[in-house]
């Protein structure tokens, strides 16, 4: 009988071996330092004018109306560039599912660079981006590769030394599945668009694995931007947001850029900043990339107070802190408003309504309706800003870039990059963008937005259901 028993038990030992590695490997990779630079705070710089640019795609009667700024200004800063470019763009694509008359973002900043650098061969020009534009490795990026070709350097971000945001399979990808590489036959579907190129099925296990480099940078020697839209023309009709800074806080941008670069094993090295040193004006600037912009966007909500105003434009909302701060805003007397993209569609495919349904039938029943909301009044675009506006009794704050309010974009796991500008309230830029929420709010000039019982109504049991068991064990997909 004891002799029957042994292998049993040897058995045991080794799962429970097993089990010891696969957790350790996913507490460390959970919780493991960040590579050198990145969640960074710049200091607060003094600055006189900040710019602000918007793209809104709206309703006016039966017509739809696509009022653009963001690359127009981009192309501008292109010409404008003396020294150096460098950009950080999640998204570099043209391929589209279906032929609507979109903006050739992606050719058009292809070519724009690549005039450039033929124009200027000694000018270095850097383009920073994500495996998601070749298919995880797939295949060759068909808007990156001509602008190698032109001397343009292109840097693939290297996303493996980035904490595990979907720890159970990123644990079965490190401890097995990634030594295979991402070579191989091309013979699955494209995961983004139906006409693409085939992609291998490694690739596919990489994607599960919900990592990116998701900021969007443009910084030239004049000035940067950092906008909340990609290079991507099914994007293209997305309504986005982006501001604009010069000085030197353009340094601080080139440093955590030179950070990914490094940490992705590349030879690159950017240009320093040489311009004016001079920090000054009514407005403050400060640049932040990941977590750091969590604590100033926690910060920020925690300071409004009785009668102080909040206000975001959000395509995803659903970080628990941030979530439970406005709740906390709320009930001491602050005035919130959110105009949020109903989740509705995704490229012409039905969405689910999470995030943002579920959160929204939370701080409603929470706060007792005292947080208002209105969707924004999409078709079949996304309304794609990160951005929120404090109004306090002695300041305006506002928080914009790349970062959607989630875990996933908040808490060190995607790379993110924001700017964080505080002034007056009856400055300019802070009126311009007081002037932007609510025209949209109270449709003043287009059918921005309706009111909110028109996707929640919709709210399912299982919808409700499947938010409450991520709520729980805080595995997303956003």
């Amino acid at each position: 009988m004891l002799i029957k028993n042994k292998p049993w038990k040897k058995k045991r030992w080794y799962i429970l071996l097993f089990l010891i590695i696969f957790f350790s490997i996913l507490i460390y990779h959970q919780y493991k330092p960040i590579p050198d630079g990145v969640s960074y705070e710049s200091k607060e710089y003094e600055v006189s004018d900040v710019k602000f640019f918007r793209d809104l795609t709206y309703l006016q009667g039966e017509k739809q109306v696509h009022d653009q700024e963001i690359f127009s200004r981009v192309e501008e800063m292109i010409t404008e560039a003396e020294e150096f470019i460098i950009i950080d763009m999640f998204l570099m694509d043209g391929r589209v599912n279906e032929d609507k008359g979109y903006p050739d973002l992606s050719g058009n900043l292809m070519k724009q660079l690549i005039d450039k650098k033929a124009n200027h061969p000694d000018m270095p020009i850097v383009f920073i981006t994500d495996p998601v534009n070749t298919g995880y490795y797939s295949y060759e990026g068909d808007w990156l590769k001509p602008m190698e070709k032109a001397g343009i350097d292109v840097v693939m971000t290297d996303l493996d030394p980035l904490r595990d945001s979907t720890p159970l399979f990123s644990t079965a990808w490190r401890m097995g599945l990634q030594w295979f590489g991402q070579s191989g036959q091309t013979w699955v579907r494209n995961a983004f668009v139906d006409d693409g190129p085939k992609m291998t099925v490694r690739s596919y296990l990489m994607m599960a694995n919900v990592k990116a480099n998701h900021r969007k940078a443009f910084i030239t020697d004049q000035s940067a931007l950092i906008s909340s839209g990609n290079a991507h023309n099914e994007s293209g009709f997305h309504s986005n947001v982006a501001f604009e800074v010069g000085g030197p806080i353009i340094q601080d941008m080139i440093n955590t850029e030179q950070a990914v670069i490094d940490f992705s094993n590349s030879n690159v090295k950017l240009p320093d900043y040489s311009g004016s040193e001079i920090s000054e004006g009514e407005l403050t600037a400060r640049y932040t990339t990941e977590g750091k912009t969590w604590e100033q966007i926690i910060a920020a909500i925690q300071f409004a107070d009785k009668g102080d105003e909040i206000w975001m434009a959000m395509f995803y909302l659903s970080e628990r802190e941030v979530i439970n701060a406005l709740q906390e805003a709320a009930t001491r007397g602050v005035n919130i408003q959110l105009i949020l993209d109903p989740n509705e569609t995704a490229f012409g495919n039905k969405k689910t309504g999470l995030p943002n349904r579920p959160v929204v039938n939370e701080l409603l029943e929470d706060t007792d309706n005292q947080v208002k909301v209105r969707w924004y009044n999409v078709v079949e675009e996304q309304f794609h800003p990160k951005m929120m506006l404090v109004k306090t009794d002695e300041t305006s704050t506002i928080i914009s870039g790349s970062t959607n309010f989630t875990k996933r974009n908040l808490v060190n796991y995607n790379l993110e990059n924001n700017l964080v500008v505080q002034g007056p309230g009856d400055s300019a830029i802070m009126t311009e963008v007081d002037h932007y929420f609510k025209d949209l709010w109270n449709n003043d000039g287009g059918e921005y937005t309706v009111d909110v019982s028109k996707y929640q109504d919709t709210l399912t049991f299982w919808q409700r259901g499947v938010y409450g068991l991520q709520k729980l064990l805080g595995l997303t997909t956003y």
